[in-house]
């Protein structure tokens, strides 16, 4: 496999949609649904999709680490990793609703190399790479244009922001100066700011596999991606994605008081 940076787009699609591929087998069936330590839940189809994408890697990257959603952690000591969540928006698959996804990135440090995102029962995919462009179904794609928060399209995983009381009241503020706020959340939000159909995606706790995927393909869309203390990278554990004509304004918004302001 070519590590080039188109090289690593590609695998990193081609990873992803192998575990998209496996989960929409069991996509429509019921199937067990377990809970985590965290209350999330996971399915077979999760722990199986997540296996299939290890597989390539180790197949085709074998020095690289890897870390999944479901089977954590090997080679922590690698220069470079995987990072997977085999189905993004579990709750929706599970429901039978398509707005779900399967999730790849590859990252050296803190820098992301390349990353995918796959929609398997919508027929769409996403791959990025710094300085190589977003591309959806082959094609490249952009943010919106759209300058006024008035005219823009919001959305949000969670319009309840669990146990985020104060980011909540945020997000409350911005979706009312909004032409329309919905919670198309997961990865779904994120698709369609980075294909110019929505112009702001949050997400109040997000994880790195969550997050790496989606910095490049936010960013070489034309878009901001940053986390809701204003910086950039998908270490912060949140989100706040962006059309770059509103990424101020957004921010404005939304952003975190500096810590030492704080009361």
């Amino acid at each position: 496999m070519s590590e080039t940076p188109d090289g690593l787009m590609e695998a990193a699609l081609e990873v992803a949609g192998r575990a998209g591929e496996l989960a929409h087998k069991f996509y429509g069936r019921r199937i067990p649904v377990d809970a985590k330590a965290d209350g999330s839940p996971v399915t077979e189809a999760d722990r199986a999709a997540e296996t299939v994408a290890r597989e390539y890697v180790e197949r085709h990257f074998p020095l690289d680490g890897i870390l999944g959603e479901e089977h954590g952690t090997v080679r922590p000591e690698a220069p470079r990793r995987w990072l997977i969540d085999p189905i993004d928006g579990t709750r929706s698959f599970v429901r039978g609703v398509p707005l779900w996804g399967s999730l790849v990135a590859v990252v050296e440090g803190d820098r992301v190399l390349a990353g995918a995102a796959v929609f398997p029962a919508l027929g769409e995919r996403l791959a990025a790479a710094p300085g190589r462009g977003c591309w959806w179904n082959g094609a490249r794609c952009s943010v919106s244009t759209v300058p006024d928060l008035a005219q823009a399209t919001v959305l949000a995983t969670d319009e309840r922001f669990p146990d985020r009381a104060a980011r909540r009241e945020r997000w409350l503020r911005l979706a009312q100066a909004a032409a329309m706020n919905r919670s198309w959340g997961d990865c779904y939000g994120y698709l369609l700011v980075a294909t110019g159909r929505a112009e702001v995606m949050v997400d109040p706790v997000l994880s790195p596999w969550d997050a790496a995927p989606l910095v490049p393909i936010i960013e070489e869309a034309g878009g901001v991606f940053t986390d809701w203390d204003g910086r950039p990278g998908f270490a912060g554990g949140s989100a706040i994605a962006t059309n770059a004509a509103l990424a101020g304004e957004a921010r404005r918004f939304l952003i975190d008081e500096p810590k030492e302001s704080r009361p």
